[in-house]
């Protein structure tokens, strides 16, 4: 299997440490790619009609794009465990949601700034997609402590990823301010060595 794969991606991550939990990571070929928004990789294209990452190519079926299915694909592939039945199940992707949220507001604040001209960013875009993150990042810091204290599913690697690229991108907003019990959390689990051999 073929991952097309740019290291600063935090949905790439998020496939990628979920590979090293199973420990499956040599199973998939990694294709670093460079690509945005406004000038989409060829091969990236070819495999994904919306030119995303990250894809997943099959020897035996259709290429797998956006991250939730592909890490969902991988853990069944598998036997993982990264997404429980029963109840906890909506937990666990409801808590993914959360996670990718998180990285998809502050994706698009990198983006804001990268690929519009300076004239035309609008601050007001970049602190509503803030004002999202925050929001995820309140709710992960009470409702959900219980859940990432417990054993280590999908939604635990979308939440870290997304931490991550706050710390990656967005480092001068210090999420971790009054969220004493997520920085902990955090920095327990971005020791785990899924996450320190993917850091960006």
């Amino acid at each position: 299997m073929k991952l097309y794969h740019s290291p600063a991606s935090p949905f790439v991550r998020k496939v990628v440490v979920l590979l090293h939990e199973l420990e499956r990571f040599d199973a998939v070929e990694l294709a670093t790619v460079t690509t945005t928004a406004l000038a989409s990789d060829a091969a990236l294209m070819a495999a994904n009609p919306l030119a995303r990452l990250p894809a997943l190519e099959r020897p035996d079926g259709v290429t797998l794009y956006d991250s939730r299915v592909i890490t969902a694909y991988l853990d069944d592939l598998y036997e993982g465990g990264m997404y429980p039945t029963g109840p906890r199940r909506w937990e666990t992707l409801t808590l993914e949601a959360t996670g990718d949220g998180i990285m998809d507001s502050a994706v698009s604040m990198i983006y804001e700034v990268r690929l519009r001209d300076a004239a035309q960013v609008s601050d007001a875009w970049i602190e509503a997609q803030w004002a999202k993150v925050e929001r995820g990042l309140d709710a992960l810091n009470t409702r959900w402590m219980s859940h990432l204290s417990g054993p280590v599913g999908a939604g635990h690697i979308s939440v870290a990823c997304a931490l991550g690229y706050l710390d990656f991108r967005h480092e001068s907003r210090n999420w971790r301010q009054g969220r004493e019990a997520l920085a902990a959390w955090y920095d327990s689990f971005a020791a785990r060595p899924s996450m320190m051999s993917t850091a960006p």
